[in-house]
């Protein structure tokens, strides 16, 4: 069988994003005995990717990544699936494959993404075992209703959970195909993704990953991914993004990975994403030495009470002196504030301004009201409070702001971010 993959990269961002996920399936599908065509390629660009694509390779199927729905941002949000549509149109046009979308995106609202963009079924969740797995039984004609995370157009979702995939089965994504997909990149801030885990147990009120990843966290074998570390080197990828959604959850395998890097002579540089819990300074100094060159902290909050609605597990004195070890240690910090969540009030958001301040950070990420998800807390309590009805799907972004916000949040933090240049808001 020949397969198209396509991701539309739909968003400006402040690092490039290669589509990783993307590349893993296509490594599955290579290994199952398929041939494979993946592209990437800006809105502007879609008629002429696709049909230069298809002018030298006819696809039986064709898989399209969904990322991200929206940019997050409460005011003059921008919606991202218009371009994602467009694609499904065009192959429409050019091609009678099926049309099979998948990604993270994806995955949060899998019913209405296919609702809106007239794809024909998708896979929600993980795709390097079910697409395989698609792509065979259509191969052979064969029914594919029941391949687990499988939803098709216009047919109610199976009730049954998908079962957590064991990483180690995973191939690694291809050298070649990352290549490709990073050209164009190189005189850009570009960091190659890397993800060690999948699933996060750590259930903040607002998060979707559950429904991308689940909640039992799983990770790869470290052997396996000094493996790929290596070949990434080798291959000149020298910056690596560990996409995990805590890499110091737990904290024996982030030590242990960190351990062995140091150990294996890696010459690379990266950066993680650090939640600010059970970092103590055995681990931010191996961190440190094993090549850790910046983490995202989000802590989201100065304010104990605003924390615990967040179910965050930390406390602003965790936060301190986790960001004080990495600041000893020479790693670059770049903090993340998510303002206007339940219990916010004026008092609370300026506690967690000078907060945030007194952490002297390298730079600040600001986010005023926060982009309501389904099947979360957050939801819940935003049904409850009349801020949306039961029955939206939330496809279209929602935010949850707290009353008596309305007028002076986007006001004060504006200024506030104004006056600091390591701020963005």
């Amino acid at each position: 069988m020949k397969i198209l993959l396509i991701y539309v990269i739909t968003e400006n961002v402040n690092i490039p994003v290669m589509p990783l996920g993307m590349a893993c399936v296509a490594a599955s599908v290579q290994n199952a005995g398929h041939t494979v065509k993946s592209v990437s390629m800006s809105p502007e660009d879609i008629a002429p990717m696709i049909g230069a694509a298809m002018s030298d390779f006819t696809p039986d199927i064709i898989g399209i990544s969904v990322r991200n729905i929206d940019d997050q941002k409460m005011r003059n949000p921008v919606f991202l699936l218009d371009p994602v549509r467009s694609a499904v149109s065009c192959c429409r046009r050019l091609s009678v494959a099926p049309i099979v979308l998948g990604g993270a995106g994806y995955s949060i609202f899998p019913e209405s993404v296919l609702r809106f963009t007239g794809a024909d079924m998708g896979i929600q969740g993980e795709g390097e075992s079910a697409f395989p797995a698609l792509v065979e039984r259509i191969s052979r004609h064969e029914p594919i209703q029941d391949i687990a995370g499988l939803l098709l157009a216009g047919q109610t979702p199976l009730s049954a959970k998908r079962v957590p995939e064991r990483l180690d089965a995973h191939p690694m994504a291809p050298l070649e195909l990352l290549k490709s997909l990073s050209t164009g990149l190189e005189k850009q801030d570009f960091w190659l993704p890397c993800q060690t885990r999948r699933g996060c147990p750590m259930k903040c009120s607002y998060c979707s990953t559950p429904q991308i990843e689940g909640e039992i966290l799983r990770q790869k074998p470290v052997d396996r991914v000094i493996r790929e570390l290596e070949g990434y080197a080798a291959a000149g990828f020298r910056r690596i993004f560990f996409v995990d959604n805590t890499f110091n959850i737990p904290p024996s395998y982030a030590r242990t990975l960190c351990e062995a890097i140091i150990q294996a002579g890696l010459k690379i540089s990266w950066r993680c994403i650090l939640y600010p819990w059970k970092a103590d300074p055995d681990l931010i100094r191996k961190m440190a030495a094993a090549g850790c060159a910046e983490v995202s902290l989000g802590f989201e909050s100065g304010n104990l009470e605003i924390l615990g609605r967040m179910n965050k597990k930390f406390t602003p004195q965790e936060v301190r002196q986790c960001s004080d070890l990495l600041k000893t240690n020479g790693i670059r910090r770049t903090g993340f504030l998510l303002l206007g969540g339940p219990g916010e009030n004026l008092n609370t958001v300026m506690e967690s301004l000078a907060f945030a301040e007194s952490l002297k950070l390298d730079a600040l990420k600001l986010t005023a009201g926060i982009r309501i998800y389904p099947n979360t807390p957050l939801a819940r309590c935003a049904i409850e409070e009349g801020v949306i009805h039961p029955e939206d799907d939330l496809l279209h972004p929602e935010f949850y702001l707290a009353k008596g916000l309305e007028q002076r949040l986007f006001q004060i933090v504006e200024i506030w971010a104004a006056e600091r240049p390591y701020c963005l808001f």
